[in-house]
């Protein structure tokens, strides 16, 4: 079979050499790109003749792939496949594969580092401190043991994430559509969502996108938020109406938030409202890019390529 890696993966050529050797060595083609690529055509040159593409978070629309007679995998180095045109890749009897868990313990970590920035205010303190003789004084914070955390999606990151803070010594409660065992066996306790935002002084959001979620934290929820309350987001950006996010914390409404997603990818437009938002601490959407993280997706994704030669295929999303 051809298999082309359509973009890089964030790990060292040599790492890609090791993971595709066997396959090679088993007689397939292993082809790789340099650079990324967002054109279409362009795209659809390197998908070409291939039986089994890779890509990541590269927009992978139907004029990418419909010509490619050959494919029959698009294994995807990423959680979410909402980039891909899966309706199409499904009706033309061609797989989707994702690189599902690769980057929880990233993300979960990430939920932590931004409640902490959020409570003991570490960027603004960081810049402070730059001010040398024109140190404005110290920014009392808070503490996260002790407080009701809330976990808004406990699926398998939302759980990871809820391991942390209890590790941290606080309560946690979630608002999931179903329960697992080894999340009430830690003493998690689930709510009606309209319960964990009015009870939680940390809200963590970890759902998926898609028509039920979209804009679900929205200005009627963030008024259920106690005032003394911070939000953040880890998931993707349209689960909150980042416009009521933004008007609710400039209102004073919530105490602060910690934003890692938004409603497009960065660069944000200059007026996009969270940019002049009150207390909050923004990251470019780097929830799941750690180095052990981006080794683990590229073994994720070539353990998909051999499953799949191999009439196994794992990590199927149609």
């Amino acid at each position: 079979m051809k298999i082309v890696l359509l973009e890089p993966l964030r790990v060292a050529a040599e790492s890609i050499e090791i993971f595709a050797k066997p396959l090679v060595e088993q007689g397939h083609q292993f082809i790789s790109y340099a650079e990324r690529t967002v054109d279409v055509a362009e795209l659809a040159k390197r998908t070409d003749d291939a039986d089994i593409v890779i890509v990541a978070n590269t927009p992978y629309p139907k004029e990418a792939f419909q010509k490619a007679k050959n494919l029959k995998l698009i294994n995807v180095a990423f959680t979410g496949t909402d980039h891909v045109d899966v309706a199409f890749a499904t009706e033309n009897a061609i797989k989707v594969a994702n690189a599902s868990g690769y980057a929880t313990q990233a993300v979960a970590e990430l939920s932590i580092g931004l409640t902490m920035a959020v409570y003991r205010s570490i960027t603004q303190g960081d810049k402070d401190i730059r001010q040398a003789n024109d140190f404005p004084g110290l920014i009392q914070g808070k503490e996260i043991h002790g407080k009701t955390v809330g976990i808004v999606g406990l699926g398998e990151i939302g759980l990871a994430t809820a391991k942390l803070f209890k590790a941290f010594g606080a309560k946690v409660i979630a608002y999931n559509r179903s329960q697992q065992q080894e999340a009430l066996d830690l003493g998690i306790v689930y709510k009606e969502l309209d319960d964990v935002l009015k009870e939680s002084d940390i809200i963590s959001i970890h759902l998926p996108l898609n028509d039920a979620t979209k804009y679900l934290i929205n200005a009627e929820k963030l008024a259920l938020m106690k005032k003394s309350a911070i939000l953040i987001n880890v998931a993707r950006g349209p689960i909150i109406d980042n416009q009521a996010l933004a008007d609710t914390l400039n209102d004073g409404l919530i105490a602060g938030a910690g934003i890692d997603v938004f409603d497009n990818e960065p660069p944000l437009a200059s007026d996009y409202p969270l940019l002049n938002a009150k207390n909050i601490v923004l990251t470019p959407h780097i929830g799941y890019l750690t180095d052990e993280a981006m080794l683990l997706r590229a073994q994720i994704v070539f353990e998909n390529v051999k499953a799949f030669i191999n009439n196994q295929p794992q990590n199927l999303v149609n």
